[in-house]
């Protein structure tokens, strides 16, 4: 088996949820329910599988009812970091719970509305296998299009053969889609600027001093961005 790189990972649940409404004008997008059970819990149930003991799990939006239900869990063990003062976005979310000492070096980050099958072998052992702390920054768990359903967008990055990432060139199609899950050093958040912020900005950076890498995933991947895309989804989990 796998040694893990970390064992915890920050699960980015704080966002309001526009792009699903109106199934979110009551309760924040990480409970909207997908074949049975809350977005959420098919990526904590993920971690679990894996074998990652820890999550941090960042609210804002209908804070109470997240908190309540995340707090519920064994497996992981899960803690809260509180943005409910303010939305500080991935970069902002990350700096702050890591400035309350919840994140070891490196550590795990995902979103809260992803869903996936894994391949041979699960996300976090693929992230963890490909992990060079001298070398990268983040590691990012990137799909290829014909992996990647529901998904209509041109793609993110691409990856040349030792892994280094590029954005895609405006007008064209990039090979690989960001899964929503990555790898993290704690040397991606140096110098970070306060409140509120994308982590495309420490992305770019990282890409300009070639530390920002990239892992090819081995399973599917599915995108919920929208109410649209629920019952293709639970379709295709019936599948298998």
């Amino acid at each position: 088996m796998t040694k893990l790189a970390s064992d915890t990972a920050m699960i980015m649940a704080a966002g309001m949820g526009k792009r699903m409404r109106p199934l979110t004008a009551s309760q924040p997008k990480p409970m909207v329910r997908v074949a049975g059970k809350p977005l959420i819990d098919h990526a904590l149930d993920r971690l679990h599988d894996a074998g990652v003991a820890n999550a941090v799990v960042n609210v804002h939006y209908l804070a109470d009812i997240l908190e309540a239900h995340a707090k519920e869990r064994v497996s992981p063990k899960v803690v809260i970091s509180d943005e409910r003062s303010g939305l500080l976005e991935t970069g902002g979310g990350m700096v702050k719970a890591n400035a309350q000492d919840m994140l070891p070096d490196p550590f795990f980050c995902c979103n809260a509305d992803n869903i996936w099958l894994d391949g041979p072998r699960n996300a976090f052992a693929d992230l963890s296998t490909r992990w060079n702390p001298d070398e990268m920054d983040a590691l990012l768990l990137l799909v290829p299009h014909d992996q990647a359903v529901n998904f209509t967008g041109k793609g993110d990055f691409y990856m040349d053969p030792q892994g280094k990432l590029k954005r895609r060139v405006s007008g064209r199609i990039a090979p690989f889609i960001y899964s929503g899950i990555q790898l993290v050093s704690h040397r991606l958040l140096r110098d970070a600027p306060e409140g509120a912020f994308s982590t495309n900005i420490l992305w770019n950076r990282a890409i300009e001093e070639g530390r920002l890498f990239g892992a090819a995933f081995t399973g599917l991947w599915f995108e919920v961005g929208t109410p649209q895309a629920i019952a293709p989804t639970e379709a295709a989990l019936r599948r298998g």
